[in-house]
Formats: structure tokens, C-alpha cells, sequence
């Protein structure tokens, strides 16, 4: 395949980021993970779904809100800097976005792996990255996409 995934082989991921966040990601067609972090980046291969979860809505003094707000596959393998300031200059990757709906993490807390009978569910999202497994995927891909179809990525916004 072109992008370099293999079918079948793909792997999900979680990535907890504020929505503010998400929201350039998406517009910007990347995934920045890690407060700029390579390694998170480096552990996704092509063809690899990405599902953000939003615990705020911006990083600091943000509104609680605890959401699935945005996915992705992995688009190529390239990880490159960023320069977005002479002081931060973040790693990022090329990620195709689907439309998508917000979705509240509270509905689906019984039927995920990392969550289920958990009191202290949010503990793993402390991790800032983690794979989780298909089943999870499908479950939070289903309540995002609803019956839209996981074929065609959606075109990165112009701003």
C-alpha cells in the first residue's frame, strides 16, 4: 500500500489532549502527543488509528470536559519537528481525520477495557498515550462515527 500500513495489522492508540489542542490537529492534518514528544509518535507505524480523548477543553484553566473528540489513521511514517516558537519546538506526525462527532467518555466506562469496574479510570489517560484493543477501538469508533463508514479520510480544514 502507498501509506506504508499493512492491512489487518493495524494498531489503536488513545491520545489525551485538550480539545483546543485537538481541534488545531485536526485543522492542521497532525497529531502532536506528549507535550511534543517523539517517542509516542515513533510508536505508531502507518495505517494506525489515533482516537483523542479531551479531559479539558483547553490545557490549563479549561472547562472539564471528558470526551472522545477527534480520529485519525496514521497517514505516512514520517516524524518531524516543528518550530512553533524559538523555545518549543514539538514533534508532530501526519494524521488523515474523519468527521466526527464528540463523544462523552461516561456512556462508554462499562464497555471498555481500560475502564470497565474501574474506579480509577482515569488514571491510564494520566499516561498521555497508551494502545488499547480493538474492541475498544470499534466501541468508541462506532459511538464518533455512528454509521458512517471507517473507508475515507476526511480533507484537513483550510484556515
Amino acid at each position: 500500500m502507498p501509506d506504508g500500513s499493512v492491512p489487518g495489522q493495524e494498531r489503536y492508540w488513545i491520545g489525551v489532549v485538550s480539545a483546543s489542542h485537538v481541534s488545531r490537529g485536526v485543522q492542521g492534518g497532525f497529531a502532536q502527543l506528549c507535550h511534543g514528544k517523539s517517542a509516542p509518535l515513533r510508536r505508531m507505524r502507518p495505517g494506525d488509528w489515533l482516537i483523542y480523548y479531551s479531559p479539558r477543553t483547553d490545557m490549563k484553566d479549561g472547562e472539564p470536559l471528558q470526551s472522545f473528540t477527534a480520529i485519525g489513521r496514521v497517514a505516512d511514517d514520517r516524524v518531524y519537528e516543528y518550530r512553533m516558537s524559538d523555545s518549543f519546538v514539538p514533534f508532530r506526525r501526519d494524521v488523515r481525520y474523519f468527521p466526527c462527532k464528540e463523544v462523552k467518555i461516561a456512556g462508554l466506562l462499562e464497555r471498555l477495557s481500560f475502564t470497565r469496574g474501574n474506579r480509577h479510570w482515569g488514571y491510564k489517560l494520566r499516561t498521555g498515550h497508551f494502545e488499547v484493543p480493538r474492541e475498544d477501538f470499534l466501541a468508541i469508533a462506532g459511538a464518533m462515527l455512528g454509521e458512517a463508514l471507517i473507508t475515507a479520510p476526511a480533507a484537513p480544514a483550510k484556515g
